[in-house]
C-alpha cells in the first residue's frame, strides 16, 4: 500500500498554509487563494515558482525562501500533526495484515523525519520523499520508485491520495488509486476510486480495488 502524507494521512496542509502566508508576508506581499490552491500536492520547486509569480517577485532567492519555509514548517510539525479521519486506524490495519507499505510524499526528507514522529517509522517499510526522486508528482516516478523498493509490481499496489497532482502521479504510475479529498474537490477520474474519508476503509476494501492476476 502506498500512502501520500500531507492531506491524506495527516491534516498538515493547514500547517503549510500558515507558513506560506507568513513567508509571503515576510516578502512584503500576500499569497492569493488561487496560488495557495495551486501549491497543494506540488513539489517545493513548483510551490516556490508559484509564490514568486503570485508576489510578482521573479528574482527572489529560492534557496533562502526554501530554508526559511522548511525551518518554520519544522517548528510547526514538531508541535504534533493531526491525523485525518480514519487514517490512523487504516494504517494500523494495513500493518496488522502484513501488507508492504510505503509513504510517498512530495515533502522533503528533512520535514518527513519530523512528521514520522507522529506517523510512526515502524508503520512504513519504505519512505520516498519529494527531494529523493528523479521527478516529483505529478510524474509517476515517486510511486514507481516506492513499488520498486518494496519489490511489488506497481499494478498490485493501491495508492491513496488527496490532491489532483497526487492522483495524476498515482494513475500514471499504473497503481490502483483511492482518493479522498481534503483541501480541494477531486473530479471523477478514470482509474480513481473516490471516497469521502478513510473511515470504514480497510485492507479488504483496498485489495478489492486491485485487478486480479490471471492464472
Amino acid at each position: 500500500m502506498l500512502f501520500d502524507m500531507d492531506g491524506t494521512l495527516v491534516d498538515s496542509e493547514k500547517v503549510w498554509e500558515v507558513a506560506l502566508h507568513e513567508l509571503a508576508a515576510r516578502a512584503g506581499g500576500e499569497l492569493s487563494p488561487a496560488a495557495r490552491r495551486a501549491m497543494i500536492g506540488s513539489s517545493m520547486a513548483t510551490s516556490m515558482r508559484i509564490l514568486r509569480d503570485d508576489l510578482g517577485q521573479p528574482g527572489r532567492d529560492e534557496a533562502a525562501d526554501v530554508d526559511w519555509l522548511e525551518r518554520r514548517v519544522e517548528e510547526l510539525f514538531a508541535d504534533g500533526l493531526v491525523w485525518q479521519p480514519g487514517a490512523f486506524e487504516l494504517l494500523k490495519a494495513v500493518r496488522a495484515a502484513g501488507l508492504p507499505t510505503a509513504l510517498v510524499t512530495s515533502t522533503g526528507r528533512r520535514l518527513v523525519e519530523v512528521a514520522l514522529d507522529t506517523l510512526g517509522r515502524e508503520n512504513f517499510d519504505v519512505v520516498v520523499c519529494g527531494d529523493e526522486v528523479s521527478a516529483p508528482k505529478p510524474d509517476p516516478a515517486p510511486y514507481r520508485t516506492a513499488a520498486g523498493l518494496l519489490g511489488v509490481e506497481i499494478a498490485q499496489c493501491v495508492a491513496i491520495e488527496d490532491s489532483p497532482t497526487g492522483m495524476a502521479s498515482a494513475v500514471a504510475s499504473g497503481a490502483a488509486v483511492l482518493a479522498v479529498p481534503a483541501e480541494l474537490e477531486l473530479p471523477a477520474t478514470d482509474g480513481v476510486h473516490l471516497r469521502d474519508s478513510l473511515e470504514d476503509v480497510d485492507p479488504a476494501f483496498l485489495s478489492s480495488l486491485l485487478v486480479p492476476i490471471p492464472g
